[in-house]
C-alpha cells in the first residue's frame, strides 16, 4: 500500500472513530485511534487522532489518563498549526481539567478554545463537533449563558452542511442549565426548560429523527422526563424515560443520569424509600449535572415521604453546593485580574529593554543574559548589590501529574507572584528552568531576609489546588552579596550566584524520612 493509500485509509478509520463515539461506543473509538496513533507517519493524522483519544478518554472517565494525553495532543498539533484541531483540544482539555477540578486551568482553555474557533471558517460537520464540545464545557463549568450561544454557533454551521437539526439539539446543555435554576431555588424556571427539552424529545420520538438521536442525547432527554415527574408533574412518560435511559450508551455521565433518573422515577411512583435506598448507594460525579444534584434529590425525597424538617436540611446542603461554585468563579475572575496587573507590572518593569533576546518569552522576565548583564552594570559602578536565587519545591510532581502544558501555568503563576512582592527597583529574572534571580541593589543580610519570607509566604499563600489539584509548590531561597572588590568581575559574579545557590540548597525542606521495612 502506498503511503497517499494509508493515510486515506487511516482518514477512514479516523472517521469510523468518531462516528462510534457519537454513538457512546468510546471504548471502540479508543481502540481504532489506538491502531491508528501506532501506525500513522502522517502528522494531521496523528494529531487528529490524539484529540478524538483526548475525547474518548473523557467520555469513559479515565480521569488518570487525562494530563499525559492532552499534553502529547498538544505537542502534535504544534506541529501542523491547525486552529480547529487546537479550538477542539483546548474545549477537550477544558473538561478534563473541570473534572480534575482545577477551574482556573478549565477557564483558561475555554478562553484559548474560543479564540481558535472564532479563527475558523469552515462550514462542515467536525467544525460544527468542535463548537459543540465547546459548548460542553462550557456547560459543565456552569457558563450556561457561554454554553447556549455556542450550542446555537454549532446549530447554524451544522444547518449550513446540511446536518439534521436534531443532531445539535444539545439536550444535555439545557438540562444542566434547568437544574441549575432548581438548584438555586428556581423550580418554576428549572420546570419551564425541562417542558421544553421534552417537547422536543417527544417531536423528534415521533418521526424518523429518533433513531439519529445520539446516545447521550436520549440519556439526557430520559433524565429531563424522570426530573419532572420528580418535581411533581404527572409521570405519563416514565416508561419512555427509563427506555432512553438505557440508550446512553458507555458514556460515564449517561451511567450517572441512569442511576439519577432511577431515583427520580422511584420518587414519582410514591416510593420514596426505595428512592432513598438508591441515593445512598449509587456513586455519580458531581461534575455530571452538579454537585448539588444528589443533596437537592435527597430533598424532594425527604419531602414526598413527609419528613419535611430533613428535606429543608437537604436543600439548604444543596444551596450551599450550588452557591460555592459561584464562589469559586467569582474568586478566579478576581484572581484573573490580579494575575494581568501582575503581567502588566513585569512589562512595564522590562519595557526599556526592546531586544527579545533579553526577555524570557514564558513569563515576560528578564532572562539570564539581561540579568547577567544587570549585575555587571550595578556592580561596575560600584554599586553595592545582594543577589537571591530561588528554586521551586514541588515543581516536578506538577509536571508529571498534569503535564508541561500546567507547568508553564505554574511558572508563569511564581512569576507573578515574586514579582508582586519585590520592592521598588528590585530586579527579577527567570534564571532557566524552575530558577528565578531576585536582585536587590544596596540591600544588606536583613533587608534580604525579609524579602526572601515575603517571597516564601506569598507563594505558599497561592491557591494550587485550583491550578494544579494534588500537587502543592513551594520556593527555597538563598541570598548572597555581589563583592565588587575583586578584579575579575566574572568570577565575583560566579562566586556571589554559587554561594547563593548554596544557601538556597540549605533551606530546602529535609525529605520525609522512609518507612522502616517490617
Amino acid at each position: 500500500m502506498s503511503w497517499l493509500d494509508r493515510v486515506a485509509d487511516q482518514a477512514e478509520t479516523l472517521r469510523e472513530a468518531r462516528k462510534l463515539q457519537e454513538n457512546s461506543r468510546s471504548a471502540e473509538a479508543s481502540a481504532l485511534l489506538d491502531r491508528v496513533l501506532s501506525t500513522t507517519i502522517d502528522p494531521y493524522t496523528r494529531a487528529d487522532a490524539l484529540v478524538q483519544r483526548v475525547s474518548a478518554l473523557i467520555n469513559l472517565g479515565r480521569t488518570a489518563e487525562y494530563n499525559l494525553a492532552v499534553q502529547k495532543a498538544f505537542d502534535a498539533i504544534e506541529e501542523v498549526g491547525e486552529p480547529l484541531l487546537k479550538g477542539n483540544l483546548h474545549a477537550l482539555a477544558a473538561l478534563a481539567a473541570q473534572h480534575q477540578g482545577a477551574l482556573e486551568r478549565c477557564v483558561t482553555h475555554l478562553v484559548q478554545s474560543a479564540r481558535a474557533m472564532a479563527a475558523v471558517e469552515d462550514i462542515d460537520w467536525d467544525t460544527a463537533v468542535a463548537w459543540n464540545d465547546l459548548a460542553m464545557a462550557y456547560s459543565y463549568l456552569g457558563f450556561h449563558g457561554h454554553a447556549l450561544s455556542a450550542i446555537e454557533r454549532a446549530r447554524q454551521v451544522a444547518t449550513a452542511a446540511d446536518v439534521p437539526a436534531e443532531t445539535f439539539a444539545a439536550p444535555g446543555i439545557r438540562l444542566r442549565n434547568a437544574v441549575a435554576l432548581d438548584h438555586n431555588g428556581d423550580s418554576d424556571g428549572c420546570l419551564r426548560v425541562l417542558r421544553d427539552i421534552t417537547t422536543d424529545a417527544e417531536r423528534f420520538l415521533a418521526g424518523d429523527s429518533g433513531a439519529r438521536l445520539r446516545p447521550s442525547g436520549r440519556a439526557a432527554y430520559g433524565y429531563a422526563i424522570a426530573r419532572r415527574a420528580a418535581l411533581g408533574e404527572p409521570p405519563e412518560s416514565a416508561r419512555q424515560a427509563v427506555r432512553l435511559l438505557a440508550d446512553g450508551g458507555d458514556g460515564a455521565r449517561a451511567r450517572d443520569m441512569r442511576v439519577l433518573g432511577e431515583v427520580c422515577l422511584a420518587m414519582a411512583a410514591g416510593n420514596p424509600i426505595e428512592a432513598m435506598t438508591r441515593l445512598e448507594t449509587v456513586a455519580v460525579s458531581a461534575e455530571t449535572l452538579g454537585a448539588a444534584e444528589h443533596p437537592r434529590l435527597r430533598s424532594l425525597t425527604f419531602a414526598r415521604a413527609g419528613d419535611h424538617a430533613a428535606a429543608h436540611r437537604a436543600d439548604r446542603h444543596a444551596f450551599r453546593l450550588a452557591a460555592q461554585r459561584s464562589d469559586r468563579l467569582r474568586d478566579m475572575y478576581v484572581e484573573g485580574i490580579a494575575a494581568r496587573l501582575d503581567h502588566e507590572d513585569m512589562r512595564r518593569s522590562v519595557s526599556r529593554y526592546q531586544d527579545e533576546a533579553l526577555t524570557d518569552p514564558l513569563t515576560g522576565l528578564a532572562n539570564r543574559r539581561h540579568l547577567e548583564r544587570y549585575v555587571a552594570a550595578l556592580v561596575g559602578r560600584g554599586e553595592r548589590a545582594t543577589v537571591g536565587v530561588c528554586d521551586l519545591d514541588g515543581f516536578k510532581a506538577v509536571n508529571t501529574a498534569h503535564g508541561h502544558l500546567s507547568g508553564d501555568l505554574v511558572l508563569q503563576r511564581i512569576a507573578g507572584v515574586i514579582n508582586r512582592v519585590m520592592r521598588r527597583g528590585d530586579f527579577v529574572a527567570r534564571y532557566g528552568g524552575d530558577e528565578f534571580v531576585v536582585v536587590l541593589p544596596g540591600a544588606g543580610k536583613a533587608e534580604a531576609a525579609e524579602v526572601g519570607r515575603r517571597i516564601v509566604a506569598a507563594v505558599a499563600a497561592e491557591d494550587w489546588q485550583s491550578l494544579v489539584p494534588g500537587t502543592p509548590v513551594g520556593v527555597s531561597v538563598g541570598f548572597a552579596e555581589v563583592s565588587s572588590s575583586g578584579a575579575n568581575l566574572r568570577e565575583a559574579l560566579g562566586e556571589a550566584f554559587e554561594l547563593a545557590d548554596r544557601e538556597m540548597l540549605r533551606a530546602k525542606p529535609a525529605p520525609a524520612p522512609a518507612a522502616a521495612a517490617s
